[in-house]
């Protein structure tokens, strides 16, 4: 397959990158730098099976000759990015999503849109099923991203439905491992970070709140498996009484498996032999208090599930950190 992924400079984005050529497919990236890093691709410079183009994907896309996928990435994923770029993170979501389902539908290519489980927002029930709408504030502050990747599914089924195009909604759950930027205000990294420092690892409120945290080998097994699927991938008939496995809905891909935030940064403290202490701050606006995916569907549809635990994905994590402060760990997985 030739297969265009945005934002694939990113952490997430450069992953499937390498997953994709090591299974033997063809790819183009379009990332504008905004989050992403030139150095987590540059091993594929120069390669026949790669292109990189700095493009920013609200703006006219184009690609010569065919193209069997679009995988659309962009997007800045961190609270401390989209919390600083409101409007670039509105537009990729809209515009950027627009033109990456315009550029598949011309190409006759299918589309995977990289959502989140943001879309629950500070969720009502719990564990998190795909076809739960949600509890979001679209005028708080993290309404930027939230309803961005809202409007962006909203956008993918309308262009599956009035134009038939083959698309599938991936809702990513929090996702770690190699290429997380130091600074990037997510919980796990922060962690690290903070305790190969030395520095008090903050935790907002008083820690009781619930994350899922899956390992960034197992997030892309799901995503492939789901952008590979047809329309007959499952083998199971679905129970009228639970949701549709139709591959266009939405897919939660995450980790099952619920920490408190507390857990985790005394999780990190024990395998760092930090002496970090912890610091508690005021919880931000509408920070969500549980986080769990139900991964029923990806299981039937997909036969996946993670498989890395916690503490295995955490000590791959705590590596990758300490090789990066030294001077290396790019390409660390």
């Amino acid at each position: 397959m030739k297969v265009l992924i945005t934002g694939g400079a990113g952490f997430l984005g450069s992953h499937l990158v390498d997953r994709l050529i090591a299974d033997g497919h063809n790819v183009i990236v379009f990332d504008n730098l905004l989050t992403g890093r030139i150095d987590n691709v540059a091993h594929h410079l120069g390669t026949e099976t790669f292109k990189f183009v700095k493009q920013d994907v609200t703006e006219y896309l184009f690609v010569a000759g065919p193209l069997d996928a679009v995988v659309h990435f962009a997007s800045p994923a961190s609270p401390i990015d989209y919390l600083q770029l409101p409007i670039q993170t509105l537009k990729v979501g809209s515009l950027g999503t627009h033109k990456a389902l315009g550029l598949a539908r011309e190409k006759g290519a299918r589309f995977l849109l990289a959502s989140t489980s943001e879309t629950y927002g500070d969720p009502q029930v719990h564990p998190q099923p795909e076809d739960y709408w949600g509890h979001v504030n679209p005028v708080g502050p993290r309404g930027v991203y939230d309803e961005a990747k809202r409007f962006a599914e909203a956008m993918t089924m309308a262009y599956h439905r009035y134009h038939g195009l083959d698309t599938r909604i991936a809702r990513i759950f929090n996702t770690f491992g190699g290429r997380m930027r130091p600074n990037d205000g997510r919980v796990v990294s922060n962690f690290i970070v903070q305790a190969l420092a030395g520095s008090p690892l903050t935790v907002y409120g008083e820690g009781a709140q619930t994350r899922s945290f899956c390992y960034v080998s197992d997030l892309i097994e799901g995503i492939v498996r789901l952008l590979m699927c047809d329309d007959l991938c499952h083998s199971k008939p679905v129970p009228e009484t639970e949701p549709s496995d139709d591959v266009h809905l939405p897919v939660n891909i995450g980790n099952p498996s619920e920490f408190t935030v507390i857990e985790l940064a005394n999780m990190v403290r024990a395998l760092t032999n930090s002496k970090s202490p912890i610091e508690f701050n005021p919880l931000p606006v509408d920070d969500p208090r549980v986080r769990q995916p139900d991964i029923t569907r990806a299981k039937r549809l997909l036969g996946w599930q993670p498989r890395v635990p916690l503490e295995e994905g955490l000590t791959k994590a705590i590596q990758y950190f300490r090789d990066l402060a030294s001077g290396g760990g790019t390409e660390c997985i």
